[in-house]
């Protein structure tokens, strides 16, 4: 009964992730209430499934966070040092991004 798709491990997704955890519980419960064995591990598998995706949609965008307060911090210093303001500008909006994009992936 589980429909995620191998592709989804190369490039998860957190909305389709939380989907198939939350489709997952509900044919779970399905198969709780009905007494069918074969929904309640195809819900168990789907939710599990669904759960892993989250999780590693969450810290692909930790990792890509951190990439982005590492090049902003550099830049920012980068431009400073040199005296270019642009640079230095656009190096600490790329921090801050990156600060954010943490925060929200934060396991």
């Amino acid at each position: 009964m589980s429909s995620t798709n191998n592709n989804n491990a190369t490039n998860p997704d957190k909305t389709t992730g939380q989907y198939h955890s939350v489709k997952g519980s509900a044919v779970e419960a399905i198969g709780n209430v009905t007494g069918l064995q074969s929904w309640q591990e195809s819900g168990k598998q789907e939710h599990a499934e669904g759960e892993a995706q989250y999780k590693a949609a969450q810290a692909q965008g930790y990792a890509q966070g951190a990439k982005d307060r590492v090049e902003g911090y550099k830049d920012s210093v980068v431009g400073a040092v040199t005296g270019d303001k642009s640079q230095q500008t656009q190096g600490n909006v790329q921090k801050e991004k990156g600060r954010t994009q943490q925060e929200i992936n934060n396991p």
